[in-house]
């Protein structure tokens, strides 16, 4: 069993880890960019931030307060717990109930340090939300709610009854993109700032899945050499 968990532990590393740390180069790199030598792309992106911003209404103020809160941190947190409560209580497969919990885990990791590499400023419009202590690149917001919703998503596929796989899945992949367009139009972020937090998002649900199909591939060989042995 010992042996088991170690390979694991170690696909892990291989299959998600390393590939993140390669996801936070390209992030931080692209984000150095944007902050230096093409600092004049931001001046641009702020159109569609005042564009937005001039267009508020009480209402649409108040419906994306409720979208940007998919988001929060703690509203990302206690659904990921839960549905991988529910997910182990079902398939009583831990490795499949915990891929949501490694891509928010792993998105969080390149968000936080990325933002402390980089530091860019929010946009210069009023902002509807507190702003966090992180800089405005990348989201974390959408890429939370990324990388939660489209590995719930893709674990969607084992779902039997037709109608409830394709509403879950599109629920899920409509959550991300309401977050994205909140968190613009209430002035948090820029659009490179949304863009390249869902594509951390993606990334890390990517390699979660990934992690676990190898795994689950392997558990099915070796079951299959134990039973010839």
């Amino acid at each position: 069993m010992a042996s088991v968990h170690k390979e694991n532990l170690t696909d892990l590393l291989v299959r998600a880890i390393a590939p993140g740390v390669v996801v936070w180069g390209a992030i931080v790199g692209f984000g150095l960019l944007i902050t230096g030598p093409l600092t004049g792309l931001s001046k641009d992106e702020e159109s569609v931030n005042k564009t937005l911003a001039s267009d508020r209404t009480p209402t649409w103020n108040q419906i994306t307060m409720l979208w940007s809160h998919v988001g929060n941190t703690e509203y990302v947190i206690a659904v990921c717990i839960l549905i991988s409560l529910i997910l182990l209580w079902r398939t009583r497969d831990w490795l499949f109930s915990i891929v949501p919990v490694i891509a928010i885990s792993l998105q969080a990791t390149i968000f936080v340090l990325a933002t402390l590499v980089v530091g860019r400023p929010r946009p210069t419009v009023p902002h509807l939300d507190p702003a966090p202590p992180t800089s405005s690149y990348p989201s974390g917001h959408v890429g939370a709610s990324t990388a939660l919703y489209l590995s719930l998503a893709l674990l969607a596929a084992r779902i039997e009854r037709t109608w409830l796989r394709v509403l879950t899945t599109v629920v899920c992949l409509a959550l991300p993109l309401l977050v994205t367009f909140a968190r613009l139009y209430r002035g948090m972020h820029h659009v490179t700032d949304v863009s390249v937090g869902m594509l951390n998002g993606i990334a890390c649900a990517l390699l979660a899945w990934g992690w676990w199909r190898f795994t689950s591939r392997r558990k099915v060989t070796d079951r299959a050499r134990a039973a010839v042995s």
